[in-house]
């Protein structure tokens, strides 16, 4: 039985993410399971960067994030949909703050997209390689 799943989408990048929230959210559906959506923005505060910006910056980049998470997931999913959903900014990188986040609710699936590969993915691997290789639960990969 699953009870929770998570859904990592990309604000940045609203058309492909679509498809993969509401694969997220059809999934969720048939299981009768809580649907929890997470976006990942950089950490502005790291030591290197951290002087460009000022000291409320990631604050404010976090809740615009959650912003427009909670917009985006309106719009594709409906209001309805939207009121039951639980949204989540994470800080840093996306694949360690997914897995994170999905250890910390106890998600029975993850669900995130991919891209095709290019040649660096095949060097460093993308984030939903790492998601699919350190996860502790079932990762659904949406092309």
């Amino acid at each position: 039985m699953t009870d929770t799943i998570l859904c990592a989408i990309d604000v940045n990048r609203p058309e492909p993410e679509r498809k993969v929230l509401k694969w997220a959210a059809r999934l969720a559906e048939v299981e009768e399971a809580q649907l929890d959506v997470i976006t990942v923005i950089p950490d502005y505060g790291m030591s290197v960067v951290g002087g460009f910006f000022s000291g409320d910056h990631t604050k404010k980049a976090r809740a615009q994030a959650q912003e427009l998470l909670r917009v985006y997931v309106g719009d594709v999913l409906g209001e309805e949909m939207n009121a039951k959903v639980r949204h989540v900014v994470g800080v840093g990188t996306a694949y360690h703050e997914i897995l994170s986040v999905a250890s910390k609710d106890g998600a029975d699936i993850i669900v995130l997209g991919a891209h095709r590969p290019d040649l660096s993915d095949y060097l460093l691997g993308p984030n939903a390689a790492r998601v699919v290789r350190h996860s502790n639960c079932s990762v659904f990969v949406v092309r």
